[in-house]
């Protein structure tokens, strides 16, 4: 398991997984969208279980997109900072604030089975960042995962951007790494598809 490159952003480039966590005790959560097939909704448990199965396909590299922070920028003095995109205006969504603590956790719950057991082909992560949503409009996990599919393969009308790993900087950043690094499975700084907003 490993940060994702730029140069693989493409539908060609592998088998694809797009996920938006969700980390419930009983609802359907989380999304998941394998390939150019639909959205699906699934509890935590689910979405864990089709992870494995994919990664444990032999074959191409599995291109993995989490809609998580999987990286982690500090200041010189080793103080938690915001990434570059994670503020826009006066409104912030720190990696290290509110819901990006629970999905990094979430996300560290999904990976690490797949990090600890092995799997039948290179699994290749990229961060998603989704946020920034219009005041009033309904979450949607569907149109989540689709918006990332739609501005990791560059399909026509997307309405996002890519970050690389070396722009992920703020102004207060000394330093991006890996958010598993803590947890002992460092896969390095994987590019953010920032969707939607």
């Amino acid at each position: 398991m490993r940060a994702g490159s730029l140069a693989d952003l493409n539908a060609a480039s592998g088998d694809w997984a797009f996920v938006d966590v969700g980390f419930a005790r009983e609802g359907k959560t989380g999304g998941l969208l394998v390939n150019a097939g639909s959205p699906q909704l699934l509890t935590f448990s689910e979405l864990r279980r089709e992870l494995s199965t994919l990664a444990a396909i032999p074959g191409r590299q599995l291109n993995l997109v989490v809609e998580a922070p999987l990286s982690a920028g500090f200041t010189g003095a080793g103080n938690p900072a915001g990434r570059s995109m994670e503020r826009q205006g006066k409104e912030h969504r720190y990696w290290y604030a509110g819901l990006g603590c629970q999905v990094t956790l979430a996300a560290a719950y999904l990976l690490r089975p797949m990090h600890d057991n092995g799997s039948g082909r290179e699994v290749c992560l990229y961060e998603a960042f989704v946020s920034f949503k219009r005041k009033g409009s309904k979450s949607s996990h569907s149109n989540d995962v689709l918006a990332m599919r739609s501005v990791a393969w560059g399909e026509p009308g997307h309405q996002g951007r890519i970050i690389a790993p070396e722009e992920l900087a703020g102004p207060h950043v000394h330093i991006v790494q890996s958010a598993f690094k803590v947890f002992g499975f460092d896969c390095g700084v994987p590019p953010v598809i920032v969707a939607g907003g």
